[in-house]
């Protein structure tokens, strides 16, 4: 229908037409779309670091698409998807996603982008992170010291990675009686990565964090970069379409229209291109093959 009315007048008056195409082209596209809404869960860290606010409205405009977007740990985000109440998943856990995939909730899985992991904590470094060589060392030293480790604590991408390296340090902090032997004074927060940040702060503590929130919120914080440029602490994003073949809810259009926009040289270019205080804070991946 729009582009029916948009040839009849263009026998009328093309600069009408110029005009009024720019006006309409959005609706026209929404109203060719048996569903316009796409609903997105994701990790805080994308919606922390104001990516989601930078991308959103280019999509929505050059795609017609609405976005709803929920944003919470990775682990949940994942849950919602595998209960068919989201459209797509944009995460950074990769255990976690090869589950999702493996037991049939995942449609189409693409490497997305990448950022990194760092390790906060106080300027004065009691526990003496800054002369650790890599992450399993940084987080000895933590647990060798009578200070206080803020963990997510709510089965987030950021939780999986420390797991993984309290696992490698050969020690389970929140087990009992682990305080007890390590001094260590270990605070499951389940809680987002900016309220952790906040808690960590006001603890004089330490924690772990991704870099996008880290640089987004750190005019806000009394921490300070210990430990950064592990190979061990890389961060990548996949985003992943729900399979409408186990809910008829999904909508499959909608979500391949956001996958293929953010791999497209378009939304890559939007992803290098985002900053806070001059600093990239997530680079597109190479490759987006799993």
């Amino acid at each position: 229908m729009c582009l029916t009315i948009l040839r009849r007048l263009t026998a009328v008056a093309l600069p009408l037409v110029i005009s009024l195409a720019a006006l309409t082209s959005g609706a026209c596209r929404s109203a060719e779309r048996a569903n316009p809404r796409v609903r997105l869960a994701t990790t805080t860290s994308t919606e922390a670091s104001g990516l989601l606010d930078f991308l959103l409205p280019h999509f929505q405009r050059e795609t017609g698409y609405d976005l709803d977007i929920v944003a919470v740990g990775t682990g949940a985000a994942l849950k919602l998807g595998a209960n068919g109440d989201v459209d797509v998943v944009l995460v950074h856990a990769r255990a976690l996603e090869e589950e999702f995939m493996s037991a049939g909730h995942g449609q189409t899985r693409r490497k997305l982008m990448v950022n990194d992991f760092i390790i906060l904590g106080p300027k004065n470094d009691p526990a003496g992170v800054r002369a650790t060589e890599n992450a399993t060392q940084a987080f000895q030293r933590i647990a060798q010291s009578e200070v206080s480790f803020v963990s997510r604590g709510d089965r987030s991408g950021t939780h999986h990675m420390e797991q993984s390296i309290w696992a490698a340090a050969g020690i389970t902090p929140e087990a009992p009686g682990a305080a007890k032997h390590t001094g260590l004074r270990f605070l499951s927060a389940g809680r987002g990565m900016a309220e952790v940040l906040f808690m960590t702060a006001e603890l004089g503590g330490y924690t772990i964090a991704d870099r996008g929130t880290w640089l987004a919120l750190r005019d806000k914080l009394a921490l300070v970069v210990l430990h950064e440029g592990d190979p061990d602490l890389l961060n990548p994003y996949s985003i992943i379409t729900v399979a409408p073949k186990k809910h008829d809810r999904v909508n499959e259009r909608g979500a391949e229209a956001l996958l293929n926009w953010l791999l497209s040289e378009r939304g890559r270019g939007l992803i290098a291109g985002f900053t806070v205080g001059g600093e990239q804070l997530f680079r597109p991946t190479a490759s987006p093959t799993p």
